[in-house]
């Protein structure tokens, strides 16, 4: 679904996120950033970061198409391992690793696998939500948009 052919070389099971790539991300005071020894291994952290340097380069754009917050809470185990905050509401737009600091409109609870699956176009976003496999709260319909978001970062 939100396949990107040109970077998917650089993603491959088994990659281990090096801990100097979060502190630009992870600021000292921020206590819900995850530390990096429980981030590696993960392999939607690399997919997430390009995601965020989208948002970054065409923010602006975004926001008026979009006007939402979303978060995402990636699980593993039951568990969230991560959570990232696409803003796409306020100013020029911004994604960020931690929860979000303002109201998320929409709320995606979703497993690293799944998620991995949906961005390598493996699995239908709308037929893996109905089948339950990741949670939505919020305002649902505007997952359409987040939708519409990762498939232009697919060809970025």
């Amino acid at each position: 679904m939100w396949k990107r052919t040109d970077h998917l070389s650089k993603i491959k099971a088994g990659d281990e996120f090096k801990a100097g790539q979060l502190k630009a991300l992870r600021s000292a005071s921020d206590p819900a950033t995850p530390p990096p020894d429980e981030i590696s291994g993960l392999q939607s952290f690399p997919v997430l970061e390009g995601i965020s340097h989208y948002i970054k380069d065409s923010g602006a754009q975004l926001v008026k198409k979009v006007n939402a917050v979303f978060q995402l809470d990636i699980t593993k185990d039951g568990r969230t391992i991560l959570q990232w905050t696409i803003d796409l509401k306020n100013s020029a737009g911004d994604m960020y690793l931690g929860p979000a600091g303002l109201p998320a409109d929409t709320v995606f609870t979703i497993p690293e696998s799944v998620f991995m699956e949906l961005v390598l176009g493996k699995m239908n976003p709308q037929k893996a939500f109905l089948a339950g496999k990741f949670k939505v709260s919020g305002k649902v319909l505007l997952s359409q948009k987040l939708e519409k978001v990762f498939k232009d970062w697919a060809k970025y």
